[in-house]
């Protein structure tokens, strides 16, 4: 093979790497779960799930270039990190590139948000169109300025309040309205579920980096409680997701009066499959003492979020 191919998968290879691959899941659970409910209220269309999926995709990969860029050149991706190696940390993408790959992603990520969004509102709807617009540029700048700018909010602590919104409410309760062009307040149960799964990841990913983020002032929720008190604060990450969607399915008791002879009423159900999984997993998480070994937890706590949104909204749909 020519050296110029072999060097140009190379820059392919450490530019995939950077997006962070195994992240996409966990950002892809909102908009299923959106869809999934959407369906159930008779409002689905592939067209939109397809193009959702894609901005949120470019989103999660522009989050994670510009988490890469902050971190790297604040310092705090350094030899005392321990998860695994970032790009700029590595010297494998330089700051120059990385920050004109993050330019290219906020365009690709505004060419996809418009194009969803002309389809799902234009023309009918142009205030919506524009409320949404505005959702859309606020997604980016929650993505640059998690570790990015002088005073980034991962920083001070509140990246736990931003992933909640964004990953949950704004990914489900947004997703949903592109189909259904309607709100209810009973969506909230399942999107906070959702929004605390994907908190669930971000406080492993920071108490795995404790000790890194205090050298570097990164003051992260779990830097804030301690190492302890953030694996009791994970318990409740992962247990709250039940309650809540338990809540919901009490609030339309329609959904599963349970007759011995139609096991299929049982079907709202279908997510507390996963209670057994997800306990065994709190219980390592919780039996951790060294933090490098939360790394292990990372993975399968974002494709149980996954996993629990497509069970929660496929029992509702099909």
């Amino acid at each position: 093979m020519p050296s110029f191919l072999i060097l140009e998968n190379l820059m392919m290879k450490n530019w995939i790497e950077a997006a962070r691959i195994r992240t996409l899941p966990l950002s892809l659970s909102g908009i299923i779960l959106g869809g999934l409910l959407a369906k159930w209220k008779g409002s689905f269309d592939g067209i939109i799930f397809g193009m959702s999926s894609l901005t949120t995709i470019l989103f999660q990969v522009l989050s994670n270039f510009a988490n890469d860029y902050g971190d790297g050149t604040k310092g705090t991706d350094n030899e005392h990190r321990i998860g695994p190696v970032r790009a700029i940390q590595s010297g494998v993408i330089s700051h120059k590139s990385m920050f004109r790959g993050i330019i290219i992603t906020i365009i690709l990520s505004l060419i996809s948000a418009i194009t969803l969004l002309w389809y799902a509102f234009i023309p009918e709807q142009w205030n919506e169109f524009f409320i949404f617009i505005g959702l859309g540029i606020a997604c980016i700048l929650a993505a640059l300025f998690y570790t990015m700018g002088e005073k980034p909010y991962g920083y001070m602590g509140l990246g736990d309040v931003f992933v909640f919104v964004f990953f949950g409410w704004i990914s489900v309760l947004g997703s949903e309205f592109l189909y259904t062009k309607t709100f209810t307040w009973d969506s909230l149960l399942p999107a906070s579920a959702v929004g605390l799964f994907s908190i669930a990841v971000l406080n492993l990913n920071n108490m795995r980096d404790m000790e890194s983020d205090r050298m570097s002032n990164k003051k992260t929720l779990a830097l804030r409680m301690g190492f302890q008190n953030a694996k009791y604060y994970q318990m409740a990450l992962m247990n709250l997701p039940f309650i809540l969607c338990l809540i919901f399915l009490l609030v339309h008791q329609e959904l599963f009066i349970i007759r011995l002879e139609n096991l299929s009423s049982l079907k709202p159900f279908l997510f507390f499959i996963l209670f057994i999984p997800t306990t065994i997993l709190r219980r390592k998480i919780l039996y951790t003492t060294e933090p490098e070994k939360l790394d292990l937890y990372m993975k399968p706590t974002a494709l149980l979020a996954l996993f629990f949104a497509v069970l929660f909204g496929m029992g509702l749909s099909i």
